[in-house]
Protein backbone atom coordinates (compact mmCIF):
# COMPACT_ATOMS: atom_id res chain seq x y z
CA UNK A 1 0.00 0.00 0.00
CA UNK A 2 1.02 3.45 -0.49
CA UNK A 3 0.09 6.98 0.66
CA UNK A 4 1.25 9.86 -0.14
CA UNK A 5 0.52 13.01 2.78
CA UNK A 6 0.68 16.59 1.53
CA UNK A 7 0.35 19.70 3.43
CA UNK A 8 1.60 22.95 3.82
CA UNK A 9 4.24 24.10 6.30
CA UNK A 10 3.49 23.63 9.84
CA UNK A 11 0.10 21.39 8.97
CA UNK A 12 0.73 18.11 10.40
CA UNK A 13 1.48 16.48 8.09
CA UNK A 14 4.33 14.83 9.07
CA UNK A 15 2.73 14.01 12.86
CA UNK A 16 -0.04 12.65 11.00
CA UNK A 17 2.16 10.61 9.01
CA UNK A 18 4.31 8.97 12.15
CA UNK A 19 0.93 8.20 13.80
CA UNK A 20 -0.57 6.67 10.95
CA UNK A 21 2.77 4.25 9.98
CA UNK A 22 2.91 3.35 13.64
CA UNK A 23 -0.20 2.14 14.21
CA UNK A 24 0.76 -0.59 11.20
CA UNK A 25 2.06 -4.02 12.16
CA UNK A 26 5.43 -4.69 11.74
CA UNK A 27 8.93 -3.39 11.53
CA UNK A 28 9.20 0.73 11.07
CA UNK A 29 11.76 2.33 8.66
CA UNK A 30 11.99 6.50 9.01
CA UNK A 31 13.95 7.93 5.78
CA UNK A 32 15.17 10.79 6.77
CA UNK A 33 16.14 13.40 4.00
CA UNK A 34 17.17 16.49 5.76
CA UNK A 35 20.80 17.03 5.06
CA UNK A 36 22.65 19.14 8.19
CA UNK A 37 23.64 21.70 6.00
CA UNK A 38 23.91 24.40 8.10
CA UNK A 39 22.93 25.10 12.19
CA UNK A 40 19.69 25.21 11.73
CA UNK A 41 19.31 22.04 10.07
CA UNK A 42 21.18 20.51 12.29
CA UNK A 43 18.93 22.17 15.30
CA UNK A 44 15.50 21.10 13.21
CA UNK A 45 17.15 17.12 12.59
CA UNK A 46 18.12 16.89 16.38
CA UNK A 47 14.52 17.78 17.04
CA UNK A 48 13.13 15.92 14.99
CA UNK A 49 15.18 12.59 16.58
CA UNK A 50 14.29 13.53 19.87
CA UNK A 51 10.49 13.51 18.98
CA UNK A 52 10.38 10.08 17.18
CA UNK A 53 13.03 8.29 19.78
CA UNK A 54 10.41 6.64 21.53
CA UNK A 55 8.42 5.67 18.17
CA UNK A 56 10.34 2.81 17.64
CA UNK A 57 11.38 3.60 14.06
CA UNK A 58 14.47 2.77 12.64
CA UNK A 59 15.87 5.69 11.16
CA UNK A 60 18.38 5.91 8.02
CA UNK A 61 19.54 9.36 7.10
CA UNK A 62 19.33 9.02 2.97
CA UNK A 63 19.56 12.17 1.33
CA UNK A 64 19.68 11.23 -1.87
CA UNK A 65 19.91 8.26 -4.56
CA UNK A 66 17.25 5.88 -3.14
CA UNK A 67 17.54 3.19 -6.37
CA UNK A 68 20.66 2.42 -4.00
CA UNK A 69 18.88 1.74 -0.54
CA UNK A 70 18.47 -1.60 0.66
CA UNK A 71 16.36 -2.33 3.24
CA UNK A 72 14.67 -5.69 4.55
CA UNK A 73 11.42 -6.52 2.50
CA UNK A 74 7.99 -6.23 3.93
CA UNK A 75 8.38 -3.19 5.69
CA UNK A 76 7.13 -0.15 6.90
CA UNK A 77 8.33 3.07 5.10
CA UNK A 78 7.67 6.60 6.05
CA UNK A 79 9.74 8.53 3.49
CA UNK A 80 10.34 12.35 5.35
CA UNK A 81 10.17 14.07 3.06
CA UNK A 82 9.77 14.39 -0.71
CA UNK A 83 10.51 18.05 -0.79
CA UNK A 84 13.75 17.93 0.64
CA UNK A 85 14.56 14.65 -1.10
CA UNK A 86 13.46 16.39 -4.74
CA UNK A 87 15.74 19.65 -3.15
CA UNK A 88 18.82 17.49 -2.47
CA UNK A 89 18.48 15.69 -6.05
CA UNK A 90 18.65 18.66 -7.93
CA UNK A 91 20.92 20.62 -5.94
CA UNK A 92 23.32 18.30 -4.12
CA UNK A 93 26.33 16.39 -4.84
CA UNK A 94 26.49 13.99 -7.60
CA UNK A 95 22.54 14.96 -8.05
CA UNK A 96 20.29 12.80 -10.26
CA UNK A 97 17.41 14.74 -10.56
CA UNK A 98 13.55 14.57 -10.52
CA UNK A 99 13.80 11.18 -12.06
CA UNK A 100 15.97 9.55 -9.65
CA UNK A 101 13.84 10.78 -6.99
CA UNK A 102 11.05 8.97 -8.88
CA UNK A 103 12.65 5.92 -9.23
CA UNK A 104 13.91 6.14 -5.76
CA UNK A 105 9.81 5.86 -4.70
CA UNK A 106 9.03 3.47 -7.09
CA UNK A 107 12.23 1.16 -5.85
CA UNK A 108 10.55 1.40 -2.36
CA UNK A 109 7.17 0.33 -3.92
CA UNK A 110 8.65 -3.01 -4.73
CA UNK A 111 10.50 -3.57 -1.68
CA UNK A 112 7.93 -2.64 1.58
CA UNK A 113 5.09 -3.55 2.53
CA UNK A 114 3.36 0.01 3.52
CA UNK A 115 4.92 3.25 1.86
CA UNK A 116 4.43 6.63 3.33
CA UNK A 117 5.71 10.02 1.82
CA UNK A 118 5.45 13.06 3.22
CA UNK A 119 5.37 16.04 1.04
CA UNK A 120 5.04 19.70 0.66
CA UNK A 121 1.87 21.61 -1.21
CA UNK A 122 3.47 23.94 -3.93
CA UNK A 123 2.33 27.30 -5.38
CA UNK A 124 -0.26 28.15 -2.95
CA UNK A 125 2.04 30.75 -0.80
CA UNK A 126 3.42 33.42 -3.39
CA UNK A 127 3.68 34.36 -7.18
CA UNK A 128 7.38 35.68 -7.59
CA UNK A 129 10.33 33.12 -6.46
CA UNK A 130 14.23 33.50 -7.04
CA UNK A 131 16.68 32.28 -8.95
CA UNK A 132 16.01 28.76 -9.47
CA UNK A 133 13.16 27.94 -7.21
CA UNK A 134 10.43 28.17 -9.52
CA UNK A 135 11.79 24.80 -11.48
CA UNK A 136 12.60 23.16 -8.08
CA UNK A 137 8.75 24.04 -7.25
CA UNK A 138 8.01 22.59 -10.83
CA UNK A 139 9.99 19.51 -10.31
CA UNK A 140 8.18 18.95 -6.73
CA UNK A 141 4.78 20.01 -8.30
CA UNK A 142 5.28 17.19 -10.81
CA UNK A 143 6.23 14.86 -8.35
CA UNK A 144 3.11 15.06 -6.24
CA UNK A 145 0.84 14.75 -9.13
CA UNK A 146 2.69 11.70 -10.57
CA UNK A 147 2.91 10.23 -6.90
CA UNK A 148 -1.12 11.10 -6.31
CA UNK A 149 -1.69 9.05 -9.13
CA UNK A 150 -0.23 6.09 -8.29
CA UNK A 151 -1.05 6.14 -4.27
CA UNK A 152 -3.64 4.02 -2.58
CA UNK A 153 -4.52 6.88 -0.53
CA UNK A 154 -4.02 10.77 -0.42
CA UNK A 155 -4.37 12.40 2.41
CA UNK A 156 -4.03 16.91 3.02
CA UNK A 157 -3.14 17.97 6.27
CA UNK A 158 -4.54 21.59 6.64
CA UNK A 159 -4.43 23.04 10.16
CA UNK A 160 -4.01 19.62 11.70
CA UNK A 161 -6.78 18.48 10.29
CA UNK A 162 -6.67 15.21 7.37
CA UNK A 163 -9.08 15.36 4.64
CA UNK A 164 -8.60 12.24 2.39
CA UNK A 165 -8.36 12.81 -1.20
CA UNK A 166 -8.38 9.82 -2.80
CA UNK A 167 -8.88 5.99 -1.26
CA UNK A 168 -9.02 3.30 -2.64
CA UNK A 169 -11.45 0.58 -2.38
Amino acid sequence: MFTLVIGGSASGKSEYAEQQVMALPGRRWYLATMEPWDDECVARIAKHQAARAQREFTTVECYRNLPALILPPGGNVLLECLSNLTANERYGPEAGGVARGLAGIEHLLKTCAHLTVVTNEVFSGGAAYAGDTLAYLKDLAWLNRVLARKADRVVELVCGLPNVLKEAP
